[in-house]
């Protein structure tokens, strides 16, 4: 079992919650420096004081005391690493919006300042960084996120397929719709297929071809 699942290597990632802005921002080597000093003694207690809430509920006090047993050794050279002269600690915060996008902000010279691959389309360079962007679309419904990642024609037939759907729904009340029981189908104008069905009295949207 990986010390990975309980922190990051060096440098150290601190996220760091949202608050006023007349509060003062904390300042992450304090973090880092005790994370540090509790992974050189081996001290699970202290560093599951420093695990975020979501952290604390994945592994518990248990499960924290049991990695920090079984990964002695990489403790000891990430706590090296932490202290070196090198090392370089990173503040971010996670800013989310009410229509599900989110940002991240990168604190500098004590001031946030907004990650441009957070809100400016992605630009992957390699395969793998297309899939991890694909993945983030899919994972927040970001339909603009997921039009971004694809290939122009993709983009072209996917929005001339999603166009053609919206005005063949433009009168729906006009529209053919055979029901049967709790299901129904109707064949639009543009050649398109809606199916629907029906649950606890709710007509819902079952597919569309």
């Amino acid at each position: 079992m990986s010390l990975s699942r309980l922190i990051p290597r060096a440098p150290l990632l601190l996220l760091l919650a949202l608050g006023c802005a007349s509060q003062r921002i904390p300042d992450p080597k304090v973090t880092a420096r005790a994370y540090a000093s509790a992974a050189q003694r081996g001290d699970a207690d202290a560093i599951y004081a420093l695990l975020t809430p979501e952290g604390k509920r994945a592994l518990g006090p248990s499960g924290t005391r049991q990695l920090v047993q079984e990964s002695k050794s990489e403790l000891g050279h990430t706590a090296q690493a932490i202290q070196s002269n090198d090392a370089r600690v990173e503040a971010s915060a996670e800013a989310r919006f009410s229509d599900g996008e989110s940002a991240t902000l990168v604190l500098e010279d004590g001031r946030f300042y907004v990650d441009a691959a957070s809100l400016l389309p992605a630009r992957p360079r390699t395969p793998s960084q297309a899939l991890s962007g694909l993945r983030r679309a899919l994972a927040r419904r970001s339909y603009p996120a997921l039009m971004a990642l694809m290939s122009s024609d993709s983009r072209g037939a996917l929005e001339s397929d999603m166009g053609a759907l919206v005005s063949g729904l433009e009168h729906p009340e006009t529209l053919d719709i055979q029901v049967n029981g709790d299901a129904a189908e109707v064949q639009l104008p543009t050649g398109h297929r809606v199916l629907l069905k029906r649950e606890a009295g709710i007509w819902r949207v079952l597919g569309f071809d």
